[in-house]
């Protein structure tokens, strides 16, 4: 039965790959799951043993950078409030370096202007340049004079 000790082993290895997520260990896995399949043809050790290596070469070598590019990725579209930087907003109350409100896609979001001298009158337009929890910080499309 070397077969049943592959899915051990693939098990063993699959477990350590849920908590290292290195995808080392699940590769690993994966080819003794290839050298129980071929264990279970009734192929020898070494058959078994040259199962492995190649498998694990191959999905070191070939899958996990492939895999890595993909997960390293940024998604395609941005999604919650980081849709919303670089975003023009509309000054609602005076903004400065601790406070302000500005309507920013329909709604309206508390705000503090970037540059800490800067006062931003209402009415003014403003670009968001990050969010910070549900704090806009926004700057001034056009130099106040």
């Amino acid at each position: 039965m070397p077969w049943f000790v592959w899915l051990l082993a693939a098990a063993a290895l699959g477990a350590a790959e849920f908590f290292t997520l290195t995808l080392v260990f699940g590769l690993l896995a994966g080819a003794a799951v290839v050298a129980a399949v071929v264990a279970g043809v009734g192929i020898g050790l070494v058959g078994q043993l040259v199962a492995l290596g190649v498998s694990a070469a191959a999905g070191l070598v070939l899958l996990r950078p492939v895999v890595l590019r993909h997960m390293n990725q940024q998604p395609l579209t941005l999604e919650g409030s980081d849709a919303l930087i670089g975003r023009r907003a509309e000054v609602m109350q005076e903004v400065t370096a601790t406070r302000g409100l500005i309507k920013l896609s329909g709604e309206e979001w508390s705000a503090r202007a970037l540059d800490e001298t800067l006062v931003i009158p209402v009415g003014a337009w403003v670009d968001v340049m990050e969010i910070e929890g549900a704090t806009a910080v926004v700057y001034p499309r056009e130099l106040l004079p």
